[in-house]
């Protein structure tokens, strides 16, 4: 059977719902159908007592490109998906301009990204309440994960099994998956069967958002089904320009959609669900955050926030790859005519190499004794490749992407002007301490090791990149220089935290500080990056805050322990 077709998102009732009265008023108005806004559209919707109005700049999200996994590389370099950010010259890496892709469609950049999904360690939810975000420790998110998953496979009781969110896994065909995970228990450190269950650590298959052959973006999982209600709107093609206050309150926001200025009104809250670099961005063009840089972009201050748009973070990697002695990779599939062939049958059976991202190995370790949890990420791919669809060499290869997970780096989101159709300077100041140069030559060295393990010698052909000639210190920090990229998980430009720090933006129920009726809940939100992808974290972040909103009692916390390494402190595996 073919993959159902997407049906096109619009406003799903034919008839406007009594309880909206026009398409510019409603009890909640939403900025932006991303992970985290679709979750928090659909969960504000579901019991019918409130009108809820959601506002996208992008459109449909129908097309193959998007909803075929394998495809994943060609919506993220489509300007029709994608709002094309790059950052400023990057001080630190000679100046490069680095791609931050952010989806400009429905489902946000769930529609456009990896697909990869992991929930994050125990640990760094614990590390967001110890940061001023009470109520956000493991114990208390790990409801909402089980609330959210319809996990197929994992470890039982620590996964949910009937959420919206499905969470699959590969077939690992290629028998290189396994090398890899067998090659990193070679090596000496242990294999998890679920990285998202008791146990991160160790070496074992990765989960994706994809079910039945499709992406399983938060558009899929939440909005398309929530859009049969008549209490929810979607209003596509509306340009947010700023968040309406009236004294210290949101009243509603001003859009431009079809041409015109329009004024949608917020009878309770306006809720920002824009991502981490659009949500601080048009909380500036309101005139919220820090006075000063505010006049210099041309905005008149109306609540000072020196937070916003500070604190920015993000994942670097590297892809480590290595030419295969045997065919065992993806590459015959690369040329014209295998990817048409390969098209046609996911549209005819919703199957076949089109129907996974393929990164369906995967591995969390710690870098060094003394380092309590994991800090460094292997996705495993049976490819050489890069994120733009080019191979890194004409044959048969395979490769890591790896990065250190907790950078001590931060940037900033600023205003370059106070039209609203501007982008902003987007800064993450990357490789700006030492230790980032330090973890990621260790990362290097660690993978040399994975990589020489007799699991992977049967495949194992000249190391291609870093390349074989890059051994010394300054010769690896040169190959970073030139070729380190973001993993594309921007994050942290409206920390929450405590009410008077300084460097809050929103407070533990994600309302904007100092303020009424305006929260943000994003993946701008969070407090110190977590380990991994960031589509799971933003996804939890709408389910949680959908519960703040509506003031509904919280599900009790799960006393459950994780697994860390009994000997942390003195080994490193």
């Amino acid at each position: 059977m073919p993959p159902p077709v997407a049906e096109p998102v619009g406003n799903a009732p034919a008839v406007p719902s009594p309880a909206i009265t026009t398409a510019t008023e409603a009890d909640f108005v939403i900025v932006g159908a991303g992970s985290a806004g679709c979750a928090i559209a659909a969960r504000l919707s579901e019991d019918g007592r409130h009108s809820v109005l959601l506002l996208e700049y992008g459109g449909s999200d129908a097309g193959p490109f998007i909803q075929m996994p394998a495809a994943l590389s060609y919506p993220m370099n489509m300007r029709t998906y994608d709002w094309g950010y790059r950052t400023e010259p990057e001080p630190h890496l000679g100046g490069r301009r680095l791609g931050c892709p952010r989806g400009k469609v429905i489902g946000g950049s769930s529609s456009i990204n990896g697909m990869v999904y992991v929930r994050g360690h125990a640990c760094d939810y614990d590390a967001w309440a110890e940061l001023g975000a009470h109520g956000w420790d493991y114990r208390h998110v790990l409801p909402y994960f089980l609330r959210l998953e319809a996990a197929h496979g994992g470890e039982t009781g620590w996964r949910g099994a009937d959420g919206p969110l499905h969470v699959t896994r590969g077939r690992r065909a290629s028998p290189l998956y396994d090398a890899f995970i067998e090659a990193g228990v070679e090596a000496g450190y242990g294999r998890t069967d679920d990285y998202n269950g008791q146990r991160q650590e160790g070496f074992g298959p990765m989960e994706m958002t994809v079910w039945r052959g499709r992406r399983w973006s938060a558009a899929n999982a939440y909005l398309r089904p929530a859009l049969k209600r008549p209490n929810l709107r979607l209003l596509a093609r509306s340009r947010v320009r700023r968040v309406l206050l009236d004294g210290r309150r949101a009243t509603g926001v001003e859009i431009e959609r079809r041409g015109r200025v329009q004024r949608v009104a917020a009878r309770r809250e306006v809720i920002v669900a824009a991502g981490a670099i659009n949500s601080p961005q048009l909380l500036m063009l309101s005139g919220i955050g820090d006075g000063a840089a505010l006049r210099q972009a041309g905005i008149a201050p109306r609540h000072a926030l020196p937070g916003v748009g500070g604190n920015l973070q993000d994942h670097l990697e590297i892809f480590f790859q290595a030419a295969c002695r045997q065919p065992v990779t993806l590459y015959p599939h690369l040329n014209p005519l295998a990817k048409a062939m390969i098209g046609l049958r996911w549209l005819l059976r919703g199957d076949g190499p089109g129907a996974s991202n393929h990164f369906e190995a995967a591995a969390f370790i710690r870098s060094a004794a003394g380092v309590k949890y994991p800090n460094v990420q292997y996705h495993f791919l049976p490819l050489a490749i890069s994120y733009d669809g080019r191979s890194a060499l004409k044959g048969h290869g395979f490769q890591v992407h790896v990065g250190p997970m907790r950078s001590p780096s931060r940037g900033r989101i600023a205003l370059t002007s106070p039209e609203p159709t501007a982008a902003p300077s987007i800064r993450f100041n990357y490789m700006s301490h030492d230790q980032d140069w330090a973890d990621f030559r260790t990362c290097i060295r660690l993978t040399r090791d994975i990589f020489a393990q007799a699991a992977l010698a049967p495949f194992l052909g000249e190391e291609i990149a870093p390349g074989p000639d890059r051994q010394s210190d300054a010769a690896l920090d040169d190959f970073l220089r030139e070729h380190v990229e973001s993993a594309y998980h921007p994050c942290g430009s409206c920390r929450m935290g405590a009410a008077d720090d300084p460097s809050s933006v929103v407070d533990p129920e994600c309302r904007v500080i100092g303020l009424e009726g305006l929260r943000v809940a994003d993946s701008s939100i969070i407090p110190r990056i977590t380990n991994g992808n960031l589509n799971g974290p933003s996804i939890l972040i709408g389910e949680k805050a959908s519960d703040h909103i509506l003031g509904r009692t919280l599900p009790p916390a799960e006393n459950r322990t994780p697994w860390l390494h009994p000997d942390w402190r003195n080994r490193q595996r």
